[in-house]
């Protein structure tokens, strides 16, 4: 995550939402990757299974020592971690958003935020 807990809780509400909506597509689009990779790894797979000659305990040793297909594992795996970091960092500041909320902050209008505050009595 690009920014702290601290400058999380002091964003404005607006900025807080936007965060959140951009960890979201973030979210979404590794995760669209990720399991992308997973299903043509589970192509090769099957391809490699059908297409080696033997018995099914040698097609499937022969997918198994298969270097190419370990490599790709490998990458998925790696695309696993990193899509769950970018859930972490949505977890957390949906966790701000609803601690907002139970905490009685008052929402904060982009207009408004821009306003000075004006001296009451007058």
């Amino acid at each position: 995550m690009s920014m702290s807990v601290e400058q999380l809780w002091s964003l404005p509400e607006t900025a807080l939402v936007g965060a959140y909506a951009e960890a979201r597509r973030r979210y979404a689009e590794k995760k669209f990757e990720r399991d992308t990779q997973r299903a043509r790894l589970e192509w090769m797979r099957a391809k490699l299974f059908i297409n080696t000659p033997g018995n099914v305990t040698e097609r499937k040793m022969a997918v198994d020592v298969s270097e190419e297909l370990a490599r790709k594992g490998q990458e998925v795996r790696e695309m696993t971690r990193d899509v769950d970091m970018l859930k972490v960092d949505v977890d957390v500041i949906d966790t701000m958003i609803r601690l907002r909320d139970s905490r009685g902050f008052p929402p904060v209008h982009a207009e408004e935020a821009e306003k000075p505050a004006e001296p009451e009595g007058e």
